[in-house]
């Protein structure tokens, strides 16, 4: 198979499937043309827990999407998720030099908004400039060549555990992959299903994946706030499992299949044939009693949601409202009840921007990776990790604190 150097590869590392989408980047934009699923096994609420299972479902996804797409892939852009994520709000000012603002100006400004502590078991993911103020003038997005005497920079810093991000590199790097940047999942997500006006307007993003709800919000084109949520479509399982004694893969069928988010819109005379645990006989239950389960698990998500809105303090800003993405996000009857809950316009987010094939991923499953391969076409890195480098984390800091002495010293 022949290598091509237009191609970029998301890999979507998520607590209940793998997927590696392969893009091809052309002059209208990202041309989708290869894509490769598989079960994942090795991870936990979005947390590598089995190294070996998740290499092994790596394997499988990235030959899958080798195969339709007739290219070898070496190199992809990982996703990041969990509950170790963290992010918040940071501001940097400088002097100009020569009163016009350079390029050396703005990446000063920036690493002066780093300049906060952060324990040495995390490491920063992303630096996001939200705006940038020139002698008080507020509200710009792009500083090169203005004139000025001090410049100030907002930014949102989002940082993960090592360890974390670490195994997600060193499972990548373990089936045969450099891993060319990594990138938070809500993050990819917005670039896939969001477009301008609602980030321009004020909108949220509340990605539902098998162990983790990821929420982005975003207001005057730029992200405010970020945070993760360790709850997901795997509790919405375990509840249907438990509620009617069926096996765990069976009740992942059954949400799949028969699932709804509100009872009030589905009927008590529908019937669904539950298999029992053990091989015993199968029965017969109402499909409003598998709603019943469901209902509640989602409504709680979706309540978290709402707190976590609350919490960022841009509740009044988000006018184009919540959209909705995530394999979860595919179940029936999931927009109604988040529209009673946020009581905002709701829809559900597909991703869009691409080109190739646009119905096979055209589900809000495939979001993250189809956001991973647009994030790497629009960020696009040298090969940060590669395999066999130790302690890639750790070395990426050091240097990083070596490049802060000189500029001080």
């Amino acid at each position: 198979m022949a290598k091509k150097d237009n191609i970029i590869v998301g890999l979507d590392i998520g607590t209940t499937k793998i997927c590696a989408i392969v893009g091809e980047k052309t002059k209208e934009g990202v041309e989708i043309i290869g894509i490769g699923t598989h079960p994942s096994r090795g991870l936990r609420k979005g947390v590598v827990v089995n190294i070996e299972s998740t290499v092994e479902s790596i394997k499988h996804a990235v030959e899958e999407a080798e195969l339709m797409a007739g290219c070898e892939i070496n190199r992809v852009y990982c996703g990041i998720a969990g509950g170790h994520i963290r992010a918040f709000n940071s501001h940097g000012v400088i002097a100009i030099k020569s009163r016009e603002i350079t390029q050396a100006d703005v990446d000063r400004v920036i690493e002066a908004a780093q300049a906060v502590v952060i324990p040495p078991d995390r490491e920063v993911i992303h630096v996001i400039p939200q705006e940038y103020i020139v002698d008080d003038q507020e509200g710009i997005q792009e500083p090169l060549g203005m004139l000025g005497i001090r410049l100030e920079v907002k930014v949102h810093i989002v940082t993960a555990a090592v360890t974390s991000a670490q195994n997600i590199i060193k499972c990548a790097n373990k089936a045969g992959l450099d891993v060319a940047d990594i990138a938070l999942q809500q993050i990819a997500s917005s670039e896939a299903v969001l477009n301008p006006d609602e980030r321009e307007i004020g909108v949220v993003l509340v990605d539902i994946g098998g162990g983790t709800t990821d929420i982005a919000l975003y207001h005057s084109g730029t992200i405010k706030y970020t945070t993760v949520i360790s709850l997901g479509g795997n509790q919405v399982t375990g509840d249907i499992s438990v509620g009617l004694r069926t096996p765990t893969g069976e009740a992942e069928k059954l949400k799949k299949q028969y699932g709804c988010a509100m009872t009030a819109m589905v009927s008590k005379d529908d019937n669904i044939e539950v298999p029992s645990v053990g091989g015993n006989k199968s029965k017969t239950v109402s499909r409003y009693m598998l709603c019943e389960i469901i209902e509640p698990r989602i409504e709680e998500i979706f309540q978290l949601v709402k707190r976590e809105i609350m919490k960022s303090g841009y509740e009044n800003l988000v006018s184009s409202g919540v959209v909705l993405t995530g394999g979860t996000a595919a179940m029936e009857g999931i927009t109604e009840l988040a529209e009673q809950v946020f009581n905002l316009p709701v829809r559900r987010g597909l991703p869009t921007g691409i080109t190739g094939l646009v119905d096979v991923v055209k589900s809000p499953m495939y979001s993250t990776g189809v956001g991973l391969v647009q994030y790497g076409g629009r960020h696009l890195t040298g090969t940060q990790f590669q395999r066999g480098s130790e302690n890639t984390m750790f070395n990426k800091l050091t240097s990083r604190m070596k490049g802060w002495m000189k500029e001080f010293f």
